[in-house]
């Protein structure tokens, strides 16, 4: 039977109630809130006179008998419609101007940083953990990240405005079928007109197959990053992952992303199919090979910890430098299971800088450091460079 599409409308404030219900939700890898306070103004404008508005899409997600509507588009749409319910807006500036300030204050007994929402990484379930309603949750607000706003809206103006949606009911039970056919959806949908960055479109490919976000996407990873300038990204630890698998393959860096120089990111999509997809790629070391129970958990542990203890950078002002500390250390625990012996970090420290320094001195590897010649030369150094420091 053929997946079916329904159409509708509902008035903001029904729309409001199952928000707070939790009658709709955001999948793990929906993107954060991103809108500024322009974009919601021109929104609500936009409601109040009657302009046309983008519907919202929901999915219709069944696990074990039971249904969950997801929001596949709409997001920054229905956040909205709640920020102006509630008169909130979550302030950037607020919140990092607050958490300075309490990190500056001598007072031993200053905790209220622990009870501010991270704006800087926001969503609506920041609010819906609050309660389900206006009261409950602006009870629950602590001052210092979220700004005051009156958007002029009543319950007459969320009672007689309505807001489209197109409802989606795959015909397949399967929980692997339904997650693939939502990730393709998702892929396809241009979320409110603003393009997704390539990690964030990305994410939605991990939603193919259960317990594999945390492979593709750990958490401990965030807090390495990457600043040229003013622009300052986290690591892109997918990217590690298909390219060292490649390697893993075929025993060198001599092909690895051969053919996809100005399509890096179909490289990285293929790689996450043939993991969480059903046919492994030829391309890339079976996943099952490298985690025979497919448990990947302990090792993920292990280079967490090793980090730590080698004190790696939390950021770097070049790729050069990321790629040249980390690609060996991540082959040589992700990949072949080993230990670094973290005794040595000084003498390995100092073998990876001058490595960098080296990379650094060719004028054309520090303007196209992306070139694959120079990415594949930074892969198998920094491997060469680890293999001196395993364990045993």
């Amino acid at each position: 039977m053929d997946n079916r599409v329904y159409y509708g409308q509902y008035s903001l404030k029904h729309w409001l109630d199952l928000i707070l219900k939790k009658n709709v939700i955001l999948p793990e890898y929906q993107r954060f809130f991103v809108w500024d306070e322009d974009k919601v103004r021109m929104l609500i404008k936009a409601l109040k006179n009657s302009q046309f508005v983008p519907p919202i899409t929901i999915g219709a997600f069944s696990i074990d008998g039971a249904t969950q509507n997801l929001i596949l588009d709409g997001q920054q749409r229905l956040t909205t419609v709640l920020l102006a319910y509630l008169g909130l807006f979550p302030d950037k500036d607020l919140f990092k101007g607050t958490v300075d300030r309490l990190a500056n204050e001598n007072d031993d007994d200053v905790d209220g940083d622990d009870q501010l929402d991270n704006i800087l990484q926001w969503n609506f379930k920041k609010l819906t953990e609050k309660g389900n309603n206006k009261a409950a949750i602006l009870d629950q607000i602590t001052p210092g990240n979220y700004k005051v706003i009156d958007f002029e809206i009543d319950e007459d103006f969320l009672k007689k405005t309505f807001l489209g949606f197109s409802y989606l009911v795959p015909q397949n039970s399967d929980q692997q079928v339904q997650q693939k056919y939502y990730s393709s959806v998702f892929r396809s949908i241009n979320v409110a007109g603003q393009r997704l960055f390539s990690q964030e479109s990305r994410a939605s490919l991990y939603f193919l197959k259960d317990g594999l976000r945390d492979f593709f996407d750990p958490p401990y990873m965030k807090r390495i990053t990457i600043k040229n300038y003013s622009t300052e990204s986290t690591l892109d630890f997918l990217r590690f992952l298909a390219l060292l698998s490649q390697y893993a393959k075929e025993g060198n860096a001599n092909n690895v992303a051969a053919g996809f120089k100005s399509k890096m990111e179909d490289y990285y999509e293929e790689y996450i199919y043939s993991v969480a997809g059903e046919e492994p790629s030829p391309k890339y070391r079976p996943f099952l090979e490298i985690f025979l129970d497919g448990n990947f958990q302990p090792r993920f542990e292990k280079l967490d910890q090793t980090i730590r203890e080698l004190n790696i950078p939390a950021q770097f002002t070049s790729i050069i430098e990321m790629d040249t500390y980390l690609f060996g250390l991540i082959y040589a625990i992700i990949f072949e299971g080993k230990d670094i012996d973290t005794t040595r970090r000084e003498e390995l420290i100092v073998d990876i800088d001058a490595k960098i320094a080296e990379f650094k001195s060719v004028d054309a590897h520090k303007k196209a450091p992306s070139a694959l010649k120079y990415l594949r030369a930074r892969i198998t150094s920094s491997i060469e460079i680890y293999n001196n420091y395993l364990h045993g």
